[in-house]
């Protein structure tokens, strides 16, 4: 796999920006308000439904936690199955559009960082999986637009919640660091956590792939989805050039890094390459007067549109701002990787490789090459009593009608 440079750290020093002193705490609480995002956060009341090996020598356990609107966030945590009393670095996956703890890239990261040595979060959003009423993947429910905006921004600042409070939930673990908190964010995942590591100064790391191209007025992102992603961006004009403010706050929380397939059209890279990521950063650093965890970005050449944080360029830089205690640089670039189409025939998740599955999530080289095709069925993190009992507190339908609850009352 071959790297495009990364950018250099060249100050720009001819943008209007330059000019400005954002007080970065009061944006940050006008971005929550904007969204919803409750402050303070929901009170975690996390619990625990056992434990399960999905592949030698790591360890998953069964958890679920509170979010906003009184709901409930189901997911799996991996770990190393080894007994330890290290304070290791966490990860959070977050899943592009019709993705969940059952996609194959969210399990694999797992699995892939556990050995590293990395505890690692994986959840369902809104309206996927076992936060959907029959429990089904790939629903998309929270794409649906319900009238008016501020459901969108409502949908966009539940997701944004969620995010933080897996960083809350990673924070409160015993064996957790909580200076060593990374998200990876892919598609529109990468969306809702440049909002999340926007404005949650907890999380150390971001890392955003298959997106982070936030460009401006008519955008990409300003024309995509309405629910979760135009809505919730275009409410954030208030910000003025919203690419830069965004990645201001990043830069004021800790590093980021964006890495795209230079050839990806799902989130417009051809339109937002090279040229457009060296400009957006050297806006950022003028806005900041300086380049300090200013974002890092790269590109796969002829890329699609792929989850690329389960691959080599990423590894290096996580182990780079996290330290994984299991795995070196040196020990990163020797290892083998998988043909993710390949996997997927020869474990029976797919018939064939297409050309258009080649070019997005099928042409991924994943890092590892015994990494299993775990079950969909033993990725349920709520017993099936305890869900169909408590079944109000994850669905879609319980957001909708709360939300819609809000908004007629005037409730933040």
């Amino acid at each position: 796999m071959r790297l495009l440079p990364l950018t250099s750290f060249a100050l720009f020093s001819c943008c209007a920006l330059a000019a400005t002193h954002p007080d970065w705490g009061d944006l940050r609480a006008q971005v929550r308000r904007t969204l919803h995002v409750p402050d303070p956060l929901p009170h975690l009341d996390a619990k625990s439904y056992g434990t399960f090996s999905p592949a030698p020598g790591v360890a998953a356990d069964r958890v679920s936690y509170a979010t906003d609107y009184s709901l409930r966030v189901p997911a799996i945590v991996y770990h190393s199955a080894a007994a330890t009393i290290l304070k290791h670095p966490a990860l959070i996956v977050v899943n592009g559009h019709g993705g969940d703890k059952s996609s194959w890239y969210s399990y694999w990261a797992g699995i892939l960082y556990a050995r590293a040595g990395a505890i690692v979060l994986t959840y369902d959003p809104i309206g996927e999986y076992e936060r959907n009423k029959e429990r089904r993947s790939h629903t998309n429910q929270h794409d649906e637009f319900v009238p008016p905006d501020d459901m969108g921004r409502r949908m966009g600042g539940l997701m944004v919640t969620d995010v933080m409070q897996a960083a809350h939930y990673l924070a409160d673990r015993p064996d957790v660091d909580p200076k060593r908190i990374a998200v990876l964010g892919f598609s529109m995942g990468s969306f809702i956590s440049s909002l999340a590591c926007a404005i949650d100064t907890s999380v150390h790391a971001c890392v955003l792939v298959g997106g982070g191209d936030l460009d401006g007025p008519g955008g990409y992102w300003d024309t995509s989805r309405k629910m979760c992603q135009a809505i919730p961006y275009q409410s954030l004009t208030f910000l003025g050039e919203r690419g830069p403010m965004i990645y201001g706050l990043h830069a004021k929380r800790g590093p980021t890094f964006v890495f795209n397939g230079s050839t990806d059209q799902v989130v417009d890279i051809p339109h937002h390459g090279q040229n457009f990521f060296e400009a957006l950063r050297q806006q950022t650093i003028a806005l900041l007067g300086g380049s300090k965890d200013v974002f890092d970005f790269g590109f796969e050449p002829g890329g699609g549109h792929r989850p690329y944080f389960v691959t080599r360029p990423v590894a290096l830089w996580l182990e780079e701002k996290l330290k994984f205690p299991d795995w070196t640089k040196k020990q990163i670039q020797a290892m083998p990787e998988t043909h993710i189409g390949e996997w997927a025939v020869k474990n029976h998740l797919r018939t064939e490789i297409t050309a258009d599955y080649e070019h997005g999530e099928g042409g991924t080289l994943a890092l590892g090459n015994d990494i299993p095709a775990v079950p969909r069925d033993s990725l349920h993190a709520v017993p099936e009593a305890v869900w169909q009992s408590e079944q109000e507190s994850y669905i879609y339908e319980t957001w909708l009608a709360r939300a819609q609850a809000a908004v007629r009352s005037g409730a933040p």
